[in-house]
């Protein structure tokens, strides 16, 4: 099995799409991350934890899941970079591949140390483009072959769908 760990105020702050939408909405670029992990998780199969630092949303530890993603926010006073170094210590076993998404240098070296492999923000922004640019031709190449619907779907409803697809409620 294979789990990919973000580091989200990190990534959200290295891909230019969410570094834009952080200034005007920071729960809206938190927002867009995980649906953009949940594209991740939904065509490699990998198991994803996003962890955000606790100083951007006071109070105490939260974990929820939403898209099949799992989401953590840390404690007060503990960062992104030491929940995420403790998870690679606790989920790594012979059967298992920890990923660590992160551009935090420090961060990069002590994931090494526990055995992970790491993935700087630019790689996985990369590799989604790339993901995003497959799922979309093939999407395209479906939608040529098969036969218009018998039911006709209101936008509302397709995307009430493509949520359920995710995962999502």
């Amino acid at each position: 099995m294979d789990i990919l760990l973000v580091d989200g105020y990190n990534i959200i702050g290295a891909w230019p799409e969410l570094r834009a939408l952080k200034t005007k909405d920071l729960a809206a670029a938190r927002d867009l991350l995980v649906e953009k992990m949940a594209e991740y998780r939904a065509y490699t199969g990998y198991r994803v934890i996003i962890v955000f630092d606790a100083h951007y949303v006071q109070g105490t530890e939260q974990r929820y899941k939403n898209y099949n993603v799992e989401v953590i926010y840390t404690r007060e006073n503990e960062t992104a970079d030491e929940r995420i170094e403790k998870l690679a210590i606790d989920l790594s076993n012979r059967k298992t591949q920890i990923h660590v998404a992160t551009s935090d240098f420090t961060e990069q070296w002590a994931i090494f140390g526990q055995g992970a492999l790491r993935k700087s923000a630019r790689e996985l922004y990369t590799e989604m483009n790339v993901m995003e640019q497959k799922i979309e031709k093939r999407v395209r190449k479906i939608q040529k072959k098969k036969p218009l619907s018998k039911i006709p779907l209101s936008d509302e409803m397709a995307e009430i769908f493509e949520k359920w697809r995710r995962g999502g409620r």
